[in-house]
């Protein structure tokens, strides 16, 4: 069973994997044919109802798989405003065989069609990816097909159906039989109709492995404001400095607005230095101590989001005052470095998502392997006992939470050197304010990993993690 959204962040993953998408939409419809085919004779009389988007592509491609039927594509719409640019071939491609099309420009062209005669009607108006009420000319076709005697297959999903409850907010279509493809959708499951699940060329590897679907959008409404895409608190320092600078500069570059630094005093300073786009406070001491953690928490309540580890050094004290944070703290976490050894004697309210990589990962607790399949097996197994998000990085990056594992390809050897790791819990931090955690070390990974991949390409094995800030956005870009 797959939802929405993921079902769409597979389609482009699929897509990156080199499956061209008017091959998925050739298999696709098909399938759609099959099932008619299935559903009525040779001769009959098949209408196929279509919409602007690659749901209506789907039926344009069934159209020419059933030569035997008498067959209408109406395309509700004009054909200069179809969606996509495969939609469109499709669309010239029965143009140019000259079937039977219908343009209905308003909703009294469909109030006029003529279904009394047809033995089956194709709903291929609205798919997956839109949800809400009908609007027009859609809600009046829904109608006109509901009131119909004729079989409806629908293409995907029943038009007004959402894919993911089974519920509508108005109107709806009425299918007897639905032909979804690569997997069921949680909502069918609540329909009185067929469902029909065609496998349509999808390779396992666009849902195992994290591709361009997976990053979550970057649109921000025009009427935004400073911090309505994320604060975020990065608690770390002491014996270190470049690691907090790096990892506040990271989630800056991943799209937060606003990151806060807290510090020990004694490096409060040279983390500033490193740039005036972090807001710094200084700690009292040399360390994160127990004595500062009840003003972190109340700072921390304030934030979207909290990275812990980056820099804090293992001294006992500081081991102390990170499970004093995480036992108080209710919020989103990203737990990174020295920080990682407390999580799994803390008992906490937080979301976490934990960046370790192997040697880190088995100091927590948990197991390794050279293979990446069986390291995978190992982490989810140690995901579910620990109930939060791993990312366990390596040469194939490793996201797991127990129940959903996914692997991270992205990167390169050249990431060997030190600091990319704080860069990566930036990222994923950044992310974290808007998205699940999974699908935050999910596409952290892949970000962090395109943007090495960039770095090297112009620096080669001399790159250094300052490299890949500016080479986040690049990631973002190959959506």
């Amino acid at each position: 069973m797959i939802t929405a959204d993921r079902m769409a962040a597979v389609d482009a993953n699929a897509a990156a994997l080199g499956i061209p998408r008017k091959q998925l939409m050739e298999s696709s419809g098909n399938a759609v044919a099959r099932v008619v085919r299935e559903s009525v004779d040779p001769g009959d009389r098949v209408v196929l109802v279509c919409g602007r988007g690659n749901n209506g592509g789907d039926a344009f491609v069934a159209a020419r798989f059933l030569d035997a039927y008498d067959t209408e594509t109406v395309l509700l719409g004009h054909p200069e405003r179809i969606g996509t640019e495969i939609a469109r071939e499709n669309w010239d491609a029965i143009q140019h065989a000259e079937l039977p099309t219908t343009v209905v420009g308003d909703t009294t062209d469909i109030a006029d069609l003529d279904l009394d005669d047809v033995d089956l009607i194709v709903d291929a108006m609205l798919g997956t990816g839109v949800t809400g009420a009908l609007r027009e000319p859609e809600a009046t076709a829904a109608r006109v097909i509901n009131e119909s005697e004729a079989t409806v297959v629908a293409v995907d999903v029943p038009s007004g159906v959402d894919a993911d409850t089974g519920t509508s907010e108005g109107v709806a279509v009425d299918a007897d039989h639905v032909v979804t493809f690569h997997d069921t959708k949680p909502g069918l499951a609540d329909l009185d109709a067929a469902v029909t699940v065609a496998e349509i060329g999808i390779p396992a590897a666009a849902e195992r492995f994290v591709g361009p679907g997976d990053l979550p959008s970057q649109h921000r409404a025009a009427a935004s404001h400073k911090g309505d895409h994320g604060e975020v608190l990065v608690i770390g320092g002491g014996p270190y400095t470049g690691a907090p600078a790096l990892t506040g500069q990271a989630a800056l570059r991943a799209g937060c607005d606003l990151v806060h630094i807290a510090c020990p005093e004694s490096v409060a300073r040279d983390v500033q230095g490193y740039s005036e786009n972090l807001i710094v406070h200084a700690l009292d001491g040399e360390r994160f101590t127990p004595s500062v953690v009840e003003g972190v928490l109340d700072r921390a309540v304030e934030m979207d989001g909290v990275i812990c580890g980056p820099g804090l050094g293992d001294h006992a004290e500081t081991r102390e005052a990170v499970s004093n944070f995480l036992g108080g703290f209710e919020g989103r976490a990203v737990i990174d470095a020295d920080a990682l050894g407390v999580v799994p004697e803390v008992d906490t309210d937080a979301t976490l998502v934990c960046t370790p990589h192997q040697g880190e990962l088995q100091a927590m607790g948990g197991e390794t392997a050279d293979d990446w399949e069986q390291r995978a097996d190992l982490v989810a197994e140690f995901a579910g006992e620990l109930g939060h998000t791993l990312l366990v990085k390596g040469p194939y990056d490793i996201v797991a939470d127990g129940e959903t594992t996914r692997v991270n390809r992205t990167g390169t050897p050249a990431m060997t050197v030190g600091g990319t790791g704080d860069v990566l819990a930036g990222v994923v931090g950044a992310l974290l304010v808007a998205t699940e955690p999974l699908t935050a070390a999910a596409a952290g990974a892949y970000l962090t990993g395109r943007a090495g991949e960039a770095a090297a390409d112009a620096r080669g094995n001399g790159l250094v993690a300052t490299d890949l800030l500016d080479r986040l956005s690049e990631g973002f870009d190959n959506e």
